[in-house]
């Protein structure tokens, strides 16, 4: 497809984040065929307030409700309305539009995910926690909402892209590619000593510090392979993981009859967010083109599942099912912020996660923590993650604990 026939509304969640940043720059590319409703951004008022002057959306929202008079005071005379806090991010993000991008990081992008799905819009979900804490329900309101939702991690897009709908019931696997991260290659003794510096120092990809971290543990590839599952209607048992040093290819699709599709690529974020933009059609814009003789060669390992015990943890959250997924999410997003606050090492984030676990069953934290049908899907996740903050916090304090003994 050429350029698009008309602008479309579009907002963007998380505007200042590094999806929302190449989501910009792939509009910019396009010639900006789009008005822009809404542009929400965390903490960065400097950042979000550029943003805003080159873009003059309806209106800016800081999370933080701390910057807003410097987000007033950097947008006076522009025509842009300033808001602040949750609820405002939630009511930008339920603003009529025609897509969405929600790339809001942790479970903080649920509540205006959720929103922009009621609204009827199409949502090109970049925040994995939305669905893993709350996937079957999500799906099933953008089912009644008449929207839609358009994966835009890699991993994702690429399945999108290479699943026939109409060819679904004869999928035997989905297979994720998986970087590696900037670990890949050290001993257990190394990583025991890893740094937050090395931790977000990927290889391939330029990306947030919490997705970063994610990237070096593999948790993030876990959590994809529960996306996955949700997505595409495919159980644990039938998703796997291949590390690909090169990211080119970016997942396949294993049929019955023997075939596997791969959807292969640079790695740039520009390219999945442009399949979501575009869908159902294809839009041509100055991409970065795949040289397959200059590459010379693609590499491919099994995960190393000592090494990196996150894809264990994740896949047994997700054979568990009901509150599990959600408490994994939250007892990482605890674990990863504590390790980059220096309180914790590096081998202890799935640690943390997996006593999270252990201890959730304990206090037999059932299966109507978590119902797919519930009508306050928010309610329901919210629960499941302060159960798993809780758990998650103490098993940190307990660590430190006993490293000060």
């Amino acid at each position: 497809m050429g350029p698009l026939s008309a602008p479309r509304t579009v907002s963007i969640l998380g505007s200042t984040g590094s999806v929302g940043i190449s989501t910009l720059e792939l509009f910019e590319a396009l010639g900006r065929p789009v008005r822009l409703r809404a542009l929400t951004g965390g903490r960065n008022v400097a950042l979000l307030a550029k943003q805003a002057l080159e873009w003059r959306p309806e209106v800016a929202v800081i999370a933080d409700p701390r910057g807003v008079d410097e987000l007033a005071r950097r947008l006076r005379g522009s025509g842009v309305a300033v808001e602040a806090g949750e609820g405002a991010v939630k009511a930008a993000a339920a603003l009529p539009a025609d897509w969405v991008m929600s790339a809001i990081v942790g479970i903080a992008g649920l509540a205006p995910t959720l929103a922009a799905i009621e609204a009827g819009a199409i949502v090109a979900l970049a925040n994995k926690e939305s669905l893993v804490c709350a996937g079957p329900a999500l799906l099933r309101r953008a089912r009644l909402s008449g929207g839609a939702v358009i994966p835009v991690d890699s991993e994702h897009s690429a399945i999108f892209q290479a699943l026939d709908p109409r060819q679904a019931a004869q999928v035997s696997r989905l297979i994720l590619t998986a970087s590696g991260g900037p670990f890949r290659t050290w001993s257990a003794e190394r990583m025991a000593a890893a740094t937050p510096e090395e931790a977000l120092a990927h290889p391939n990809w330029d990306m947030g510090r919490k997705i970063s971290v994610d990237s070096a543990t593999m948790m993030n590839k876990g959590l994809e392979m529960i996306e996955a599952a949700y997505l595409f209607g495919v159980d644990a048992d039938r998703i796997d993981v291949v590390v690909h040093p090169e990211s080119i290819i970016h997942s396949l699709v294993e049929y019955a009859d023997g075939s596997s599709l791969a959807q292969l690529g640079p790695p740039d974020m520009r390219t999945p967010i442009a399949v979501a933009f575009a869908w159902p059609d294809r839009v041509a814009w100055p991409a970065p083109r795949l040289d397959l003789g200059r590459l010379g060669r693609l590499t491919f390992e099994a995960p190393d599942p000592v090494r990196f015990p996150a894809l264990d943890l994740a896949r047994q959250a997700l054979r568990a099912g009901g509150p599990a997924p959600g408490l994994l999410n939250a007892a990482n997003e605890v674990a990863v912020e504590a390790f980059l606050d220096r309180r914790i090492g590096y081998l202890d984030i799935a640690a943390i996660v997996s006593e999270t676990l252990d201890k959730a069953g304990a206090e037999h934290l059932g299966d109507d923590m978590a119902d797919p049908l519930a009508d306050d899907i928010l309610e329901q996740a919210r629960r499941v993650d302060s159960a798993g903050r809780r758990l998650a916090v103490a098993a940190v304090e307990a660590r430190r604990a006993r490293g000060a003994a």
